[in-house]
């Protein structure tokens, strides 16, 4: 339950007036002249209100005596570290920016980054939008055909990349994969590459296009002149002018653009990240583990928490090099007092053991965040009591790529956790589980939908405004369908039951079952397939395909079962790998011809099948069990 109900009456009594109390912490060259404008599907924040992102990230900061204040402890996955203050942050966001003015970048320019976790990102991300720029970050570890959908689709101009990155002590090529996402395709002004991994990995520059980042910083690249200035005029902004585009999985074979944009996003990261984590800027140390080539990342490593002038970890690796107390022994040497993090690394660690985190003081530690998926409480329980010594609120937050910013979540001190919910919509937020009919459930299970717009919601799919309209508007009049199934306990906590549609939620990604169909069919053995999310007890959920061969391309066999699975990688990329293929000689389908996914994966899991009275011949199925039966078996 809500111990302290002041905030929530307050939000409830009057949503508009709440916001516009949230927007303004934030610093604005114009106030706005309305809060809202909502004409369903489309809403409108702070409109005629003008500021600048990279503003309110770090020039109020520095300008208010803060500027030697760390931004970001890094640590990169070979043990460099990198301390960056906001005045350091400043002069290298004004730097860049006057670098992508030299490049020809304008205001409404799309930039592409693909980068690993490292300061550039965050320095590139701000540097677009103090000049008016869109990003559009791709995760680093998309393949290059998944690279170029997304530049494609954004129309980028210019590509922002590394030679690599660190990952499990490899160099990870990123330089290459752009070469090759570019190799015939869509032309870009030019691409501009950060020196991380060195000798480790050659490069190939083309000359006119491509651009060494510390050349150009230096002022040493003859296609750009000198040195760049450390001051860089910010762009006034409209509130709804486009602040970046992030790509999403969703129930077609490509990927949409999702439009964020930049006073309701900002007021609402902010907020957020304030209230849920019950931030202390001048004491706490924040660390975010989720890469920024992610929503989380974008909002709850780069946006909120420079927002609010907090200091920040930025991590490049993985958690287990060079040792499985990796994560442990971050959190020890920076003192970090928050920690937000997914479900999957919280299992991860609890397979390997108490006595890597036993190994060091996590006495700093006073707010712990989960995020991503629903959390189990055996993990809910384990990260409270083994991470946090029993000391520590858990806070469980619920949000999408489309949402902008945490839409569900406990307060610490405030709210009443239970373990595995998520509890209660924040405030200034309406949430309603509901049935098919869109009836409001009082307990059980339901569809959860949004009934209200708030401020950082997204403002459509690029390019693709009725798009927009049928995916998240037009299933339940009048609601935002989220795609997520819920259940409503006699209490009213909400507890999340993953989704509903064919977007599988990964390790904490959404990634589109569509999209991995599509792959598989584009293998030239395939001539069907059908992949479900099935549980996982380390990710959440892992893929599992099931694969009709074509005519004459052969016996299934383990080997081509490992050559999908290669293929899926290199299209799309390693988190979409099945973990599984299973082949058949048909797919169950209803009389009408629609593959039953449910069926699959209730197969899948070992479960009952359900109704199959629709199936057009349910003999298939029998047929799948067993060869899923010897899927399983295989080592």
């Amino acid at each position: 339950m809500v111990a302290d109900t002041g905030i929530y009456v307050r939000a409830a009594d009057d949503p508009v007036g709440f916001w516009a109390e949230q927007a303004g912490a934030l610093d604005w060259f114009r106030p706005w002249e309305t809060v809202l404008e909502w004409d369903l599907p489309f809403a409108r924040w702070f409109d005629g209100g003008t500021l600048n992102a990279s503003v309110n990230c770090l020039d109020r900061h520095v300008a208010a005596g803060r500027g030697d204040r760390v931004a970001f402890h890094f640590e990169g996955e070979p043990g460099d570290t990198r301390t960056v203050t906001y005045a350091d942050l400043l002069t290298e966001v004004s730097r860049f920016a006057n670098v992508l003015l030299g490049l020809g970048v304008r205001r409404e320019d799309r930039v592409a980054l693909y980068l690993p976790m490292i300061p550039e990102l965050p320095v590139a991300m701000l540097a677009c939008a103090r000049i008016g720029a869109v990003h559009a970050v791709v995760f680093s570890g998309f393949s290059p055909g998944a690279l170029r959908e997304r530049i494609e689709d954004a129309g980028a101009r210019v590509v922002v990349t590394a030679d690599g990155g660190w990952h499990g002590g490899e160099a990870v090529a990123l330089k290459a994969n752009v070469d090759q996402a570019l190799a015939g395709g869509p032309p870009v002004d030019a691409v501009v590459v950060v020196r991380r991994v060195g000798r480790a990995l050659p490069v190939v520059m083309v000359a006119g296009r491509d651009h060494w980042w510390d050349e150009l910083l230096r002022g040493d690249d003859p296609m750009v002149g000198g040195p760049p200035s450390e001051v860089c005029e910010p762009e006034r902004m409209g509130s709804e002018d486009l602040l970046f585009l992030l790509h999403t999985s969703g129930t077609t074979d490509r990927p949409k653009g999702i439009m964020h944009t930049t006073g309701g996003y900002l007021t609402q990261v902010a907020f957020t990240h304030r209230a849920v984590f019950d931030l202390r800027p001048d004491t706490d140390v924040y660390w975010c583990a989720a890469d920024i080539g992610w929503i989380t990342g974008h909002s709850y490593a780069v946006y909120g928490p420079l927002a609010n002038g907090a200091t920040s970890v930025l991590y490049e690796g993985v958690a287990d090099h060079p040792a499985r107390d990796r994560w442990w022994s971050v959190v020890e040497r920076y003192g970090v007092t928050i920690l937000y993090c997914a479900p999957t690394a919280i299992r991860t660690f609890m397979a390997w053991g108490d006595h890597f985190p036993a190994g060091h003081d996590l006495s700093s530690l006073r707010v712990l965040g989960s995020v991503g998926e629903p959390i189990n409480p055996e993990a809910w329980l384990w990260y409270a009591g083994v991470i946090g010594g029993g000391r520590c609120p858990v806070v469980d937050t619920w949000w999408q790529t489309e949402t902008g910013a945490i839409l569900v979540s406990p307060l610490p001190g405030v709210t009443t956790t239970k373990p595995g919910s998520v509890t209660f919509a924040l405030p200034g937020i309406g949430a309603e589980v509901v049935d098919d009919h869109g009836r409001p459930v009082d307990v059980g299970n339901g569809y959860l939908t949004l009934t209200r717009p708030w401020p950082a919601m997204l403002r459509g799919i690029y390019g693709q405004p009725e798009h927009y309209r049928q995916t998240y508007w037009d299933r339940l009049e009048g609601r935002y369908f989220t795609g997520d199934g819920a259940r409503v306990d006699e209490e009213g906590y909400l507890w999340l039951l993953g989704r509903v549609d064919d977007v599988m939620n990964v390790a904490g990604h959404r990634i589109s079952g569509i999209e991995i169909e599509s792959s598989l069919a584009d293998h030239p053995s395939v001539a069907e397939a059908a992949v479900v999310g099935v549980s996982d007890p380390t990710s959440g959920q892992a893929v599992v395909a099931f694969v009709t061969l074509r005519s004459g391309s052969g016996p299934p066999t383990e080997a081509l079962g490992v050559e999908l699975q290669d293929h899926v990688s290199g299209q799309i990329g390693a988190i979409a790998r099945p973990r599984t293929v299973i082949f058949t000689d048909e797919l169950p389908t209803t009389r009408s011809g629609t593959i039953m996914r449910r069926v699959l994966r209730a197969v899948a899991e070992g479960r009952p099948l359900g109704d199959t009275t629709t199936l057009s011949d349910p003999s298939v199925v029998e047929e799948i069990r067993v060869r899923a039966r010897a899927a399983a078996r295989e080592p």
